[in-house]
């Protein structure tokens, strides 16, 4: 069995929106793991205790991106009066000021970040998130700098200048620099330098980011999938959508969450892949929803994904070939 493309279309059961609207077919959804629930705690704790900035590293695509933008949903849920952003750092040959606060206004949703002078966008930035507090009648700021290892030692200074501004505006600034391991070296580098006063603002807290290490994780993060529902005000949980008559019988997604690992470990194995097993995000993502479509067409009564399925689905939703461009990492980190 393999996956297909088609939609789940083979039950008479109504479903309460075309099924080709719902998060899965648009890949619009986020589900929360240990690791990223790791990562929002650290995020209430610079906000509880006013720490104004904190790093986050990992290897490549073990779900980083995707854990800033589960908390800035989250964040616009339980804390509307607080804005947030999310950067992403460029690779670029040189760095200069202009395209580095080009890049905030572009975060920002300034219309025309790279016109001005430099002088000029800054004070774009600060009076585009001077609004945003205004119109949010809060001001509070959490800025999420993807791959900021990229930032040299300029752009850190900059981006404490606008600390700096906004501190004075009464605008507090906390920033969360999201990155590779590198990220870490950049912040030891940087107190042996003595440069303090960017790791007293913009690296105060530490926190190794991973990938979903042990069965677990595994049933959290399937958890989230029997437990989220869209419309959000239905009792539709992902999981029912595509199995509606499975889940009225029952079934769930954690029940099989001994299978999937299993299927991941042995496959891990077999490929004598270097490190310990640690899912990455969006090979684990993938397998699910590969799962789910598969057996929405065979969905019916007292029925249950195959077990055969859940090998099929890892074995194709591309954990080879993601592990093994950052296997070194990942044995690194675990040495």
């Amino acid at each position: 069995m393999t996956s297909k493309p088609t939609p789940p279309a083979s039950t008479s059961v109504a479903r309460p929106i075309d099924p080709t609207l719902h998060p899965i077919e648009t890949g619009s959804y986020r589900i929360a793991t240990p690791a990223i629930q790791a990562f929002s705690d650290l995020v209430q704790r610079c906000l509880r205790y006013r720490i104004p900035g904190a790093l986050t590293y990992g290897p490549s695509r073990i779900g980083k991106t995707r854990a800033i933008e589960y908390l800035r949903l989250l964040l616009a849920q339980t804390q509307p009066k607080l804005t947030t952003y999310h950067a992403q750092a460029e690779h670029k040959p040189r760095h200069a000021e202009g395209p580095f606060f080009a890049n905030l206004l572009e975060a920002v949703g300034h219309p025309e970040p790279t016109c001005g002078s430099n002088p000029a966008k800054r004070m774009r930035l600060i009076n585009k998130i001077k609004e945003a507090c205004a119109r949010n009648g809060g001001g509070t700021v959490a800025l999420f700098c993807d791959e900021a290892q990229r930032y040299d030692e300029n752009e850190y200074e900059w981006l404490r200048d606008v600390h700096d501004h906004l501190d004075r505006l009464q605008i507090r600034l906390f920033t969360f620099l999201v990155g590779q391991q590198e990220l870490l070296a950049v912040k030891t580098a940087l107190q042996r330098a003595k440069k303090t006063q960017i790791v007293a603002r913009l690296m105060v807290e530490e926190l190794a980011f991973f990938g979903i290490r042990n069965v677990r994780d595994v049933a959290t993060s399937l958890n989230g999938y029997d437990q989220t529902c869209f419309p959000r005000t239905s009792d539709w949980s992902f999981t029912r959508f595509y199995l509606p008559q499975a889940v009225a019988g029952g079934y769930r997604l954690v029940d099989d969450a001994p299978l999937l690992w299993n299927a991941f470990e042995q496959l891990h194995h077999r490929h004598a892949l270097p490190g310990t097993l640690e899912i990455p995000m969006e090979s684990f993502t993938r397998a699910v929803e590969i799962v789910l479509k598969d057996s929405a067409l065979h969905d019916a009564p007292g029925c249950r994904p195959d077990p055969a399925l859940w090998d099929v689905a890892v074995r194709s939703c591309g954990y080879i070939q993601s592990r093994q461009a950052v296997g070194n990492a990942l044995a690194a980190m675990a040495a």
